[in-house]
């Protein structure tokens, strides 16, 4: 793999600096990753590798080796532990940019872990993979439409692709508080659902799309304060000045919830 871009190498610190906090503040990825899971349990998966794309600390895998009867162990009932038991190990690997994330990730074993970054594609290993997951990855990527495209191309045939990813009509009362207060708004740029969608149907069979709305209470600078704590507060934009933030906070609807629109994809490339 050739030296990360410089903005994936900044995606990599900050995540880096939030690993420890990640699994306790990341709630909204846990019950995304619980859901995502219930949702790929009877997926009959033709030969092939498996990965989780974007593991991280492993929501995602270890929710699907609770809640998969079969090829991922199984099903059990209740909270994503720290600690999957003994034998119920799934074959995901568990690929991420960030080594200090993916060392607290109880799957990721030596034979089943590999520090990637996604800008590059994926690994020669996952052509013709059998099952692809990825949650709340692909928006950190510079082109996710053209990343998705090729995430569809490496599986085989019959093979699954899970997705979700938040979407471009996410924080909309942070966008509302930027344009009243007259500062940019320094988030990250988030794909279109549509644009995702649109290469889903063209090259799978798509058995599951739903659009996920989201909210949790919290002022501007709660919300700010949680998205740094996890590390995900990484952005190309340059960071407001002092009185910049200060005018974006005294603009922030009161009273509102933050809101997510999350885009959540299952599809299967056709035999």
């Amino acid at each position: 793999m050739t030296s990360p871009p410089a903005f994936s190498a900044r995606v990599r610190a900050g995540f880096a600096a939030g690993a420890a906090a990640y699994d306790h503040q990341a709630a909204l990825q846990r019950a995304i990753a619980w859901r995502m899971a219930r949702h790929c349990r009877d997926l009959p998966l033709p030969p092939g590798p498996t990965a989780d794309l974007g593991a991280g600390t492993g929501l995602l895998g270890r929710a699907l080796s609770l809640q998969r009867p079969a090829g991922w162990r199984a099903a059990l009932e209740g909270p994503i532990p720290d600690q999957i038991p003994e034998g119920r190990a799934p074959e995901l690997l568990q690929l991420d940019l960030c080594p200090e994330l993916l060392a607290r990730n109880p799957l990721a074993t030596a034979t089943a872990a590999r520090v990637w970054d996604l800008e590059q594609g994926l690994p020669a290993e996952l052509s013709g993979a059998a099952f692809l997951g990825s949650s709340f990855a692909l928006q950190w990527l510079s082109r996710p439409a053209v990343q998705l495209e090729h995430w569809c191309v490496q599986l085989g045939p019959g093979g699954w692709l899970a997705l979700a990813v938040p979407a471009a009509a996410s924080f909309p009362q942070w966008h509302q508080a930027a344009k009243l207060s007259g500062v940019p708004f320094t988030g990250l740029a988030l794909p279109e659902a549509a644009a995702l969608e649109a290469v889903a149907r063209r090259q799978l069979l798509v058995r599951q799309l739903q659009r996920l709305r989201f909210s949790r209470r919290g002022d501007g600078h709660t919300v700010l304060h949680q998205l740094r704590a996890i590390g995900a507060g990484t952005s190309p934009h340059p960071p407001l000045s002092t009185p910049q933030l200060r005018r974006l906070l005294q603009h922030w609807p009161r009273g509102e919830r933050i809101t997510w629109d999350v885009l959540l994809l299952i599809g299967q490339k056709p035999t």
